[in-house]
Protein backbone atom coordinates (compact mmCIF):
# COMPACT_ATOMS: atom_id res chain seq x y z
CA UNK A 1 0.00 0.00 0.00
CA UNK A 2 1.48 3.53 -1.13
CA UNK A 3 2.60 5.89 2.07
CA UNK A 4 0.06 9.03 2.27
CA UNK A 5 1.50 12.42 3.02
CA UNK A 6 0.97 13.36 6.73
CA UNK A 7 -1.89 15.60 6.26
CA UNK A 8 -4.25 12.97 3.91
CA UNK A 9 -4.44 10.71 7.30
CA UNK A 10 -6.03 10.88 10.97
CA UNK A 11 -4.01 12.98 13.08
CA UNK A 12 -5.50 11.87 16.39
CA UNK A 13 -1.88 11.68 18.28
CA UNK A 14 -0.03 15.03 18.69
CA UNK A 15 2.66 15.89 20.83
CA UNK A 16 2.82 15.23 23.82
CA UNK A 17 1.06 17.70 26.22
CA UNK A 18 -0.13 17.97 29.70
CA UNK A 19 -3.75 16.94 30.87
CA UNK A 20 -4.25 20.75 31.31
CA UNK A 21 -3.37 22.06 28.10
CA UNK A 22 -4.77 18.39 26.12
CA UNK A 23 -7.78 19.19 24.13
CA UNK A 24 -7.54 23.01 24.91
CA UNK A 25 -6.19 25.61 22.89
CA UNK A 26 -5.61 25.29 19.57
CA UNK A 27 -8.90 25.04 17.58
CA UNK A 28 -7.50 23.37 14.16
CA UNK A 29 -6.79 20.48 16.63
CA UNK A 30 -9.40 17.87 15.52
CA UNK A 31 -9.43 14.85 17.63
CA UNK A 32 -12.44 12.13 19.03
CA UNK A 33 -15.57 12.95 20.73
CA UNK A 34 -16.86 10.36 22.75
CA UNK A 35 -21.03 10.58 23.51
CA UNK A 36 -22.81 8.98 25.92
CA UNK A 37 -25.77 9.77 27.68
CA UNK A 38 -24.68 10.23 31.42
CA UNK A 39 -21.67 9.92 33.65
CA UNK A 40 -22.80 8.53 36.95
CA UNK A 41 -21.45 5.27 37.90
CA UNK A 42 -21.76 2.53 35.15
CA UNK A 43 -19.69 0.25 33.62
CA UNK A 44 -19.89 1.87 30.01
CA UNK A 45 -19.37 5.31 31.65
CA UNK A 46 -16.36 3.80 33.36
CA UNK A 47 -14.89 2.58 30.02
CA UNK A 48 -15.49 5.82 28.23
CA UNK A 49 -13.93 7.69 31.05
CA UNK A 50 -10.53 5.20 31.13
CA UNK A 51 -10.63 5.61 27.27
CA UNK A 52 -10.71 9.53 27.36
CA UNK A 53 -8.00 9.81 30.11
CA UNK A 54 -5.67 7.62 28.41
CA UNK A 55 -6.35 9.15 24.65
CA UNK A 56 -5.51 12.41 26.35
CA UNK A 57 -2.30 11.24 28.17
CA UNK A 58 -0.92 9.86 24.57
CA UNK A 59 -1.77 13.09 23.55
CA UNK A 60 -5.16 12.88 21.64
CA UNK A 61 -7.62 15.75 21.41
CA UNK A 62 -10.21 14.26 23.07
CA UNK A 63 -13.74 15.57 24.06
CA UNK A 64 -16.45 13.47 26.38
CA UNK A 65 -20.47 14.73 25.55
CA UNK A 66 -22.89 13.60 28.17
CA UNK A 67 -25.94 14.25 26.47
CA UNK A 68 -28.87 14.39 29.32
CA UNK A 69 -29.99 17.09 31.36
CA UNK A 70 -27.99 16.89 34.79
CA UNK A 71 -25.78 14.22 33.69
CA UNK A 72 -22.88 15.02 35.32
CA UNK A 73 -21.55 11.93 37.96
CA UNK A 74 -18.80 10.32 39.80
CA UNK A 75 -17.15 9.78 36.41
CA UNK A 76 -17.97 13.67 35.53
CA UNK A 77 -16.27 14.67 38.45
CA UNK A 78 -12.95 12.08 37.43
CA UNK A 79 -12.51 13.70 34.03
CA UNK A 80 -12.89 16.97 34.74
CA UNK A 81 -9.84 16.54 37.08
CA UNK A 82 -7.80 14.61 34.64
CA UNK A 83 -7.93 17.50 32.34
CA UNK A 84 -10.75 15.93 29.68
CA UNK A 85 -13.07 18.69 28.32
CA UNK A 86 -16.63 17.40 28.79
CA UNK A 87 -19.74 19.04 27.17
CA UNK A 88 -22.84 18.99 28.92
CA UNK A 89 -26.17 18.48 27.08
CA UNK A 90 -29.32 19.36 27.71
CA UNK A 91 -32.15 16.54 26.46
CA UNK A 92 -34.67 14.99 28.41
CA UNK A 93 -34.55 11.62 29.37
CA UNK A 94 -36.11 9.70 27.48
CA UNK A 95 -36.43 5.88 26.19
CA UNK A 96 -37.99 4.52 23.55
CA UNK A 97 -38.97 8.00 22.18
CA UNK A 98 -41.20 8.40 25.26
CA UNK A 99 -41.11 11.97 26.21
CA UNK A 100 -43.57 14.66 26.68
CA UNK A 101 -41.00 17.49 26.23
CA UNK A 102 -40.52 16.53 22.35
CA UNK A 103 -39.13 20.63 21.68
CA UNK A 104 -36.62 20.03 24.47
CA UNK A 105 -35.13 17.25 22.45
CA UNK A 106 -35.06 19.47 19.26
CA UNK A 107 -33.49 21.87 20.81
CA UNK A 108 -31.45 20.18 22.46
CA UNK A 109 -30.40 18.14 19.06
CA UNK A 110 -29.70 21.26 17.07
CA UNK A 111 -27.18 22.68 20.05
CA UNK A 112 -25.53 18.86 19.87
CA UNK A 113 -25.01 19.77 15.93
CA UNK A 114 -23.71 23.02 16.32
CA UNK A 115 -21.53 21.61 19.07
CA UNK A 116 -19.60 19.24 17.00
CA UNK A 117 -19.82 21.43 14.14
CA UNK A 118 -17.69 23.95 16.54
CA UNK A 119 -15.73 21.19 17.74
CA UNK A 120 -15.00 19.43 14.34
CA UNK A 121 -13.54 16.20 15.35
CA UNK A 122 -12.31 13.49 12.86
CA UNK A 123 -14.53 10.82 14.98
CA UNK A 124 -17.50 10.76 17.11
CA UNK A 125 -18.14 7.68 19.27
CA UNK A 126 -21.30 6.84 20.90
CA UNK A 127 -21.90 4.77 23.12
CA UNK A 128 -25.39 3.16 24.46
CA UNK A 129 -28.55 3.06 22.63
CA UNK A 130 -29.25 6.78 23.42
CA UNK A 131 -25.93 8.33 22.58
CA UNK A 132 -25.26 6.14 19.37
CA UNK A 133 -28.92 6.74 17.43
CA UNK A 134 -28.39 10.59 18.54
CA UNK A 135 -24.62 11.60 17.89
CA UNK A 136 -25.11 9.16 14.60
CA UNK A 137 -27.39 11.97 12.79
CA UNK A 138 -26.05 15.17 14.78
CA UNK A 139 -22.47 14.31 13.60
CA UNK A 140 -23.54 13.45 9.67
CA UNK A 141 -25.07 17.07 9.84
CA UNK A 142 -21.96 18.29 11.31
CA UNK A 143 -19.84 17.29 8.59
CA UNK A 144 -18.20 14.29 10.60
CA UNK A 145 -15.99 11.82 8.56
CA UNK A 146 -16.10 9.05 10.89
CA UNK A 147 -18.98 8.22 13.15
CA UNK A 148 -19.23 4.54 15.48
CA UNK A 149 -21.16 3.11 17.31
CA UNK A 150 -20.90 0.84 20.74
CA UNK A 151 -22.88 -1.86 21.61
CA UNK A 152 -22.33 -2.68 25.53
CA UNK A 153 -24.84 -5.17 25.92
CA UNK A 154 -27.15 -8.14 24.41
CA UNK A 155 -29.71 -6.37 22.57
CA UNK A 156 -33.06 -7.93 24.53
CA UNK A 157 -34.33 -4.80 25.79
CA UNK A 158 -34.97 -3.89 22.00
CA UNK A 159 -37.23 -7.12 21.28
CA UNK A 160 -40.61 -6.64 20.42
CA UNK A 161 -40.30 -2.91 20.23
CA UNK A 162 -39.77 -2.48 16.36
CA UNK A 163 -40.02 1.66 16.54
CA UNK A 164 -36.50 1.20 18.59
CA UNK A 165 -35.01 -1.23 16.45
CA UNK A 166 -36.16 0.85 13.35
CA UNK A 167 -34.59 3.87 14.70
CA UNK A 168 -31.17 1.76 15.26
CA UNK A 169 -31.28 0.58 12.04
CA UNK A 170 -31.56 4.19 10.85
CA UNK A 171 -28.04 5.23 12.92
CA UNK A 172 -26.83 2.06 11.59
CA UNK A 173 -26.62 3.32 8.40
CA UNK A 174 -24.96 6.76 9.29
CA UNK A 175 -21.89 4.59 10.88
CA UNK A 176 -18.61 3.81 9.46
CA UNK A 177 -18.64 0.92 12.32
CA UNK A 178 -19.89 -0.79 14.86
CA UNK A 179 -18.13 -1.77 18.16
CA UNK A 180 -18.81 -4.46 20.62
CA UNK A 181 -17.16 -5.46 24.20
CA UNK A 182 -17.61 -9.39 23.69
CA UNK A 183 -17.96 -11.79 20.85
CA UNK A 184 -21.51 -12.73 22.25
CA UNK A 185 -22.67 -8.91 21.56
CA UNK A 186 -21.32 -9.20 18.20
CA UNK A 187 -22.89 -12.16 17.07
CA UNK A 188 -26.35 -10.52 18.93
CA UNK A 189 -25.80 -7.33 16.94
CA UNK A 190 -25.42 -9.14 13.54
CA UNK A 191 -28.08 -11.51 14.29
CA UNK A 192 -30.69 -8.97 15.59
CA UNK A 193 -29.38 -5.81 13.33
CA UNK A 194 -28.91 -7.40 10.72
CA UNK A 195 -25.29 -5.56 10.05
CA UNK A 196 -22.67 -6.79 8.01
CA UNK A 197 -19.99 -8.78 9.59
CA UNK A 198 -17.82 -6.66 7.62
CA UNK A 199 -19.36 -3.41 9.70
CA UNK A 200 -18.20 -5.05 13.00
CA UNK A 201 -15.29 -5.06 15.18
CA UNK A 202 -14.60 -6.52 19.05
CA UNK A 203 -12.67 -4.76 21.47
CA UNK A 204 -13.06 -6.22 25.19
CA UNK A 205 -13.10 -4.07 28.39
CA UNK A 206 -9.91 -3.12 29.36
CA UNK A 207 -8.64 -2.73 33.44
CA UNK A 208 -6.10 -0.06 34.49
CA UNK A 209 -3.12 -0.40 36.31
CA UNK A 210 -4.42 0.01 39.72
CA UNK A 211 -6.96 -2.62 38.88
CA UNK A 212 -4.08 -5.19 39.83
CA UNK A 213 -2.73 -3.15 42.46
CA UNK A 214 -3.79 -4.82 46.17
CA UNK A 215 -5.83 -2.78 48.26
CA UNK A 216 -6.98 -2.33 51.91
CA UNK A 217 -9.37 -4.72 52.23
CA UNK A 218 -12.93 -3.78 53.69
CA UNK A 219 -13.55 -4.93 56.92
CA UNK A 220 -17.55 -6.33 56.32
CA UNK A 221 -17.43 -7.50 59.94
CA UNK A 222 -19.89 -10.98 58.47
CA UNK A 223 -20.44 -13.67 60.69
CA UNK A 224 -19.89 -16.12 57.68
CA UNK A 225 -17.48 -16.05 54.58
CA UNK A 226 -18.49 -13.40 52.01
CA UNK A 227 -20.07 -13.60 48.86
CA UNK A 228 -19.45 -10.51 46.87
CA UNK A 229 -21.63 -9.14 44.20
CA UNK A 230 -21.08 -5.48 42.68
CA UNK A 231 -23.98 -4.58 40.07
CA UNK A 232 -27.09 -2.82 40.33
CA UNK A 233 -30.17 -3.71 41.77
CA UNK A 234 -32.34 -5.03 39.25
CA UNK A 235 -34.32 -7.99 37.87
CA UNK A 236 -31.83 -9.02 35.20
CA UNK A 237 -28.56 -8.72 37.18
CA UNK A 238 -30.04 -12.22 39.46
CA UNK A 239 -29.51 -11.46 42.85
CA UNK A 240 -32.35 -13.41 43.66
CA UNK A 241 -31.15 -16.26 42.91
CA UNK A 242 -27.87 -15.74 44.50
CA UNK A 243 -29.64 -15.24 47.98
CA UNK A 244 -32.46 -18.07 47.21
CA UNK A 245 -28.61 -20.01 46.80
CA UNK A 246 -27.32 -18.85 50.18
CA UNK A 247 -30.42 -19.92 51.84
CA UNK A 248 -30.11 -23.54 50.31
CA UNK A 249 -26.28 -23.30 51.69
CA UNK A 250 -27.51 -22.96 55.03
CA UNK A 251 -30.14 -25.36 54.76
CA UNK A 252 -26.66 -27.44 54.44
CA UNK A 253 -24.82 -26.18 57.33
CA UNK A 254 -22.92 -23.77 55.40
CA UNK A 255 -24.15 -20.35 55.74
CA UNK A 256 -22.73 -17.12 53.98
CA UNK A 257 -22.82 -13.54 54.45
CA UNK A 258 -24.07 -11.99 50.66
CA UNK A 259 -22.72 -8.46 50.19
CA UNK A 260 -24.56 -6.80 47.34
CA UNK A 261 -22.78 -3.30 46.28
CA UNK A 262 -25.59 -1.00 44.23
CA UNK A 263 -29.02 0.14 43.93
CA UNK A 264 -31.72 -0.42 42.26
CA UNK A 265 -35.18 -0.96 42.19
CA UNK A 266 -35.16 -4.20 43.93
CA UNK A 267 -33.76 -3.66 46.95
CA UNK A 268 -36.26 -4.01 49.37
CA UNK A 269 -37.14 -7.25 47.39
CA UNK A 270 -34.22 -8.77 48.25
CA UNK A 271 -34.35 -7.59 51.33
CA UNK A 272 -37.28 -9.45 52.05
CA UNK A 273 -36.37 -12.54 50.17
CA UNK A 274 -32.94 -12.79 52.76
CA UNK A 275 -35.14 -12.62 55.58
CA UNK A 276 -37.96 -14.70 54.59
CA UNK A 277 -34.63 -17.36 54.08
CA UNK A 278 -32.88 -16.21 57.23
CA UNK A 279 -29.46 -15.12 54.53
CA UNK A 280 -27.52 -12.87 56.16
CA UNK A 281 -27.50 -9.63 54.35
CA UNK A 282 -25.57 -6.38 53.60
CA UNK A 283 -26.74 -3.95 51.02
CA UNK A 284 -24.29 -1.45 50.52
CA UNK A 285 -25.37 0.83 48.34
CA UNK A 286 -23.53 2.37 45.53
CA UNK A 287 -19.67 2.21 46.67
CA UNK A 288 -16.51 3.56 44.45
CA UNK A 289 -14.47 1.43 46.59
CA UNK A 290 -15.22 -1.80 44.84
CA UNK A 291 -11.30 -2.57 45.17
CA UNK A 292 -11.41 -2.69 48.58
CA UNK A 293 -14.77 -4.46 48.48
CA UNK A 294 -12.96 -7.45 46.31
CA UNK A 295 -9.95 -7.71 48.54
CA UNK A 296 -11.91 -7.95 51.57
CA UNK A 297 -14.41 -11.03 49.91
CA UNK A 298 -14.07 -14.54 50.26
CA UNK A 299 -15.79 -14.84 46.62
CA UNK A 300 -16.85 -12.59 44.05
CA UNK A 301 -20.57 -13.87 42.07
CA UNK A 302 -22.19 -12.61 39.11
CA UNK A 303 -25.50 -14.14 38.72
CA UNK A 304 -26.75 -12.32 36.00
CA UNK A 305 -29.74 -13.20 33.24
CA UNK A 306 -27.24 -11.42 30.78
CA UNK A 307 -24.49 -9.62 30.36
CA UNK A 308 -22.18 -7.87 27.44
CA UNK A 309 -19.29 -7.88 29.16
CA UNK A 310 -19.18 -7.11 32.96
CA UNK A 311 -16.58 -4.49 34.42
CA UNK A 312 -17.36 -5.99 37.75
CA UNK A 313 -16.55 -9.62 36.47
CA UNK A 314 -13.09 -8.27 35.11
CA UNK A 315 -12.11 -6.53 38.27
CA UNK A 316 -12.86 -9.39 40.37
CA UNK A 317 -10.33 -11.25 38.28
CA UNK A 318 -8.08 -8.33 38.17
CA UNK A 319 -8.47 -8.81 42.25
CA UNK A 320 -7.64 -12.33 41.97
CA UNK A 321 -11.16 -13.29 43.42
CA UNK A 322 -11.92 -16.72 43.22
CA UNK A 323 -15.22 -16.53 40.76
CA UNK A 324 -19.03 -17.85 40.22
CA UNK A 325 -20.64 -16.52 37.45
CA UNK A 326 -23.76 -17.28 35.24
CA UNK A 327 -23.04 -19.12 31.46
CA UNK A 328 -24.44 -15.76 29.90
CA UNK A 329 -23.18 -13.41 27.25
CA UNK A 330 -19.47 -12.62 27.11
CA UNK A 331 -19.38 -14.12 30.73
CA UNK A 332 -17.29 -17.62 29.70
CA UNK A 333 -15.36 -15.29 27.04
CA UNK A 334 -13.70 -13.45 29.94
CA UNK A 335 -13.48 -16.20 32.33
CA UNK A 336 -11.80 -18.80 29.98
CA UNK A 337 -12.14 -21.94 32.57
CA UNK A 338 -10.81 -19.11 34.89
CA UNK A 339 -13.93 -19.52 37.16
CA UNK A 340 -16.47 -21.27 37.66
CA UNK A 341 -19.75 -21.14 35.37
CA UNK A 342 -23.58 -22.15 35.90
CA UNK A 343 -26.81 -21.76 34.29
CA UNK A 344 -28.57 -18.55 34.72
CA UNK A 345 -31.86 -18.41 37.09
CA UNK A 346 -30.48 -22.16 38.52
CA UNK A 347 -29.99 -21.73 42.63
CA UNK A 348 -29.09 -24.92 43.51
CA UNK A 349 -26.24 -25.13 40.86
CA UNK A 350 -25.24 -21.84 42.49
CA UNK A 351 -25.26 -23.51 45.96
CA UNK A 352 -23.13 -26.75 44.44
CA UNK A 353 -20.69 -24.26 42.86
CA UNK A 354 -20.30 -21.92 46.14
CA UNK A 355 -20.02 -25.13 48.16
CA UNK A 356 -17.62 -26.58 46.44
CA UNK A 357 -15.57 -23.40 47.08
CA UNK A 358 -16.16 -22.74 50.22
CA UNK A 359 -14.99 -26.29 50.97
CA UNK A 360 -11.51 -26.17 48.97
CA UNK A 361 -9.32 -23.02 49.92
CA UNK A 362 -6.35 -23.82 48.06
CA UNK A 363 -8.70 -24.66 44.90
CA UNK A 364 -10.01 -21.53 45.80
CA UNK A 365 -6.50 -19.32 46.13
CA UNK A 366 -5.48 -21.44 42.83
CA UNK A 367 -8.82 -20.13 40.71
CA UNK A 368 -8.57 -16.82 42.31
CA UNK A 369 -4.37 -16.98 40.43
CA UNK A 370 -6.04 -18.16 37.56
CA UNK A 371 -8.31 -15.20 36.82
CA UNK A 372 -6.02 -12.64 37.93
CA UNK A 373 -3.26 -13.91 35.39
CA UNK A 374 -5.75 -14.06 32.59
CA UNK A 375 -7.06 -10.29 33.24
CA UNK A 376 -3.52 -9.02 33.31
CA UNK A 377 -2.65 -11.27 30.00
CA UNK A 378 -5.95 -10.34 28.34
CA UNK A 379 -7.67 -7.49 29.32
CA UNK A 380 -5.19 -4.38 30.13
CA UNK A 381 -6.16 -0.93 29.46
CA UNK A 382 -3.28 -0.42 26.76
CA UNK A 383 -4.57 -3.20 24.59
CA UNK A 384 -8.51 -1.60 24.43
CA UNK A 385 -6.74 2.18 24.11
CA UNK A 386 -4.43 0.69 21.02
CA UNK A 387 -7.60 -1.52 19.25
CA UNK A 388 -9.57 1.41 19.58
CA UNK A 389 -7.25 4.16 18.09
CA UNK A 390 -6.13 1.09 15.06
CA UNK A 391 -9.90 1.12 14.40
CA UNK A 392 -10.53 4.84 14.33
CA UNK A 393 -7.42 5.69 11.87
CA UNK A 394 -8.47 2.83 9.58
CA UNK A 395 -11.87 3.57 9.42
CA UNK A 396 -10.57 7.41 8.50
CA UNK A 397 -8.62 6.20 5.78
CA UNK A 398 -11.25 4.07 3.99
CA UNK A 399 -13.63 6.99 4.23
CA UNK A 400 -10.69 9.51 2.73
CA UNK A 401 -9.52 7.10 0.41
CA UNK A 402 -13.63 6.23 -0.60
CA UNK A 403 -14.08 9.41 -1.05
CA UNK A 404 -11.12 9.60 -3.37
CA UNK A 405 -12.26 6.61 -5.49
CA UNK A 406 -16.04 8.30 -6.42
CA UNK A 407 -14.01 11.87 -7.05
CA UNK A 408 -11.78 10.06 -9.68
CA UNK A 409 -15.02 7.79 -10.39
CA UNK A 410 -16.95 11.00 -11.47
CA UNK A 411 -13.30 12.54 -13.41
CA UNK A 412 -12.98 9.39 -15.03
CA UNK A 413 -17.03 9.42 -16.06
CA UNK A 414 -16.58 13.51 -17.34
CA UNK A 415 -13.42 13.17 -19.46
CA UNK A 416 -15.26 10.19 -20.92
CA UNK A 417 -18.31 12.07 -21.53
CA UNK A 418 -16.14 15.17 -22.90
CA UNK A 419 -14.49 12.48 -25.18
CA UNK A 420 -17.68 11.50 -27.03
CA UNK A 421 -19.01 14.91 -27.82
CA UNK A 422 -18.06 16.23 -31.28
CA UNK A 423 -16.28 19.03 -31.62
Amino acid sequence: MADHAPDETLSLLREKRSPSQAGRGDPTHKGIVLAIGQLGLGGAEKQVTLLARELLQRGADVTVMSLFRGSAGPYYDALTEAGVPVHLGDFPRFWHGSTRDRAGVARAFIRLVGDLRALQPEVVHGFLYQAYVLAAPAARLAGVPVVVAGRRSLGHFKEGKPVMLAVERLANHMTAGLVANSQAVSADVFRQERVPRSKLSVIHNGLPREAFEAASPWNFDAPFPVVLSVGSLKDLKGHRFLITAAGILADRGRPVTVVLAGEGPCQEALRSLASCLSVDLQLLGPRTDVPSLLWGADIFVLPSLEEGFSNALLEAMGAGRPIVATDVGGNAEALAGTGRLVPPADPVALADALDSLLSDPRGRRTLGAEARHRAFSSFGLDAMVDAHLALYERLFNERRLGRTRDDALHLSSLLRFAASKPE
